[in-house]
């Protein structure tokens, strides 16, 4: 076996959700639905937005994104999850688990600041719609995406770095269906202490700010909307609100769920069935959630539709 660098592993076997071989077929069918509804319904929001000028607002042009880095790490993630329930060995190589790595955190990441870029959209809004267009100009709106991949990417290299970092001497089972933080740490020979503490800093700092700023936003949003005399006008407002917030709560639930608990406290079983929600389970709801729920998009699909049949 050729020797890598900081590790004697050339390659890792993923050995997925299950070993139970009459699971495996039926796993699989399953999690392929799953990523072509993935697949189908985020490309038909970006196309969507991109085809209709009414939808070239702030508010589209985050969702815009969000489609984007949804549809991306679940493209990292789940065609490589597929692979473990149709083949013996789902092997990866030690490179090809640290892109995937890395990747998925700058998407994960990046996610997780667009979200709090949208919550910020909406304050401005409901809150100071005189002022909105001016505040949420394209330039700024522009800024605020940078600064998400800019922290996708900063974050992204900080864990690669750290498990890098590490050496792997024998074992190269990853008792999970990708390359993820915590169960390559318990395959190191070193001690992951100092790892581990890397990774609840940055994790604390990526789901900290976006969330105390979305907390701050929709605590500002509610105080606005309850001074609202017409039921038409709070009902609009919780409307345009109630997507993001559904949202929100099921990616920074499950994602704090797995990486703010103690190893010790989460066995990697439980950990791994958990990162399903927003690795696989998120990036298909998103577009379901915005779509149905949303007016603007229902009459931009419309729209869509009425000139494909038309032409």
């Amino acid at each position: 076996m050729v020797i890598t660098k900081n590790s004697s592993v050339t390659e890792f076997i993923l050995a997925g959700l299950t070993d139970k071989p009459e699971l495996r077929i039926p796993l699989f069918f399953l999690f392929l639905g799953f990523y072509v509804v993935t697949v189908l319904g985020n490309l038909g929001l970006i196309f969507l937005i991109g085809l209709n000028p009414h939808l070239h607002t702030p508010m589209y042009f985050f969702l815009f994104n969000l489609s984007i880095v949804d549809l991306s790490y679940s493209t990292t993630i789940t065609p490589k999850m597929l692979m473990s329930f149709i083949t013996k060995k789902n092997m990866i190589m030690h490179a090809g688990c640290m892109t995937q790595l890395f990747f998925f955190c700058f998407f994960v990441i990046s996610e997780s600041f667009v979200l709090s870029a949208m919550a910020y959209d909406r304050y401005v809004a409901i809150c100071n719609p005189l002022v909105y267009t001016v505040t949420m100009s394209p330039h700024v709106c522009l800024l605020l995406l940078l600064g998400a991949y800019g922290m996708g990417f900063a974050g992204a290299i900080v864990h690669i770095g750290s498990i890098m970092s590490l050496t792997f001497c024998s074992d190269n089972l990853i008792n999970h269906f990708m390359c993820d933080i915590f169960p390559l740490l318990e395959l190191s020979c070193n001690s992951t202490s100092a790892n581990e503490l890397v990774v609840f800093i940055v994790v604390a700092i990526v789901i900290g700010i976006p969330i105390v700023t979305i907390f701050i936003s929709y605590v500002l949003i509610l105080c606005s909307i309850l001074r609202i005399s017409s039921t038409e006008g709070r009902s609009k407002a919780f409307s345009t609100c109630s997507s993001h917030m559904i949202v929100i709560f099921l990616f920074f639930g499950s994602g704090a769920f797995v990486y703010l608990t103690p190893p010790s406290l989460l066995p990697l079983g439980q950990g791994k069935v958990s990162s399903l929600f927003y690795t696989i389970v998120v990036p298909m709801l998103n577009p379901l959630i915005y779509s149905l729920r949303n007016k603007d998009v229902k009459i931009a699909l419309k729209k869509t539709f009425n000139r494909k049949i038309f032409s």
